[in-house]
């Protein structure tokens, strides 16, 4: 697969998204998309924060998807999210779904 030369910096306006969210509060993917200038590109956001290196400090972890619920197929990493929400406060329900009328942010600061 060939990179897109266009992807550094449409993962850059995706991280400054993330990093604005605050605590206590997640996204969509589809959100942070819209927000960074990518409309219909949800997915992209996924491969941005996938591509984050060990130890960075973006909260990724307030990145959900569509339905509030925790879309990362990797069960330790699933883990450390949902870990990381419930720190700040954030309840995943009894069908692993954070109630995005009450915690999604607005998009403001």
């Amino acid at each position: 697969m060939t990179p897109d030369p266009a992807a550094g910096s449409s993962y850059a306006r995706i991280y400054a998204v993330v990093a604005r969210i605050p605590r206590g509060r997640v996204a969509t993917y589809g959100q942070v998309a819209g927000l960074a200038g990518i409309p219909g590109g949800a997915r992209q956001v996924g491969y941005a924060l996938a591509a984050l290196r060990a130890g960075h400090r973006l909260p990724w972890h307030r990145v959900v998807n569509a339905a509030g619920a925790i879309s990362l197929r990797d069960p330790g990493a699933a883990e450390e999210q949902r870990f990381r929400l419930e720190k700040e406060g954030i309840g995943l329900g009894a069908a692993g779904k954070v109630d995005l009328r009450l915690d999604r942010w607005d998009g403001e600061m």
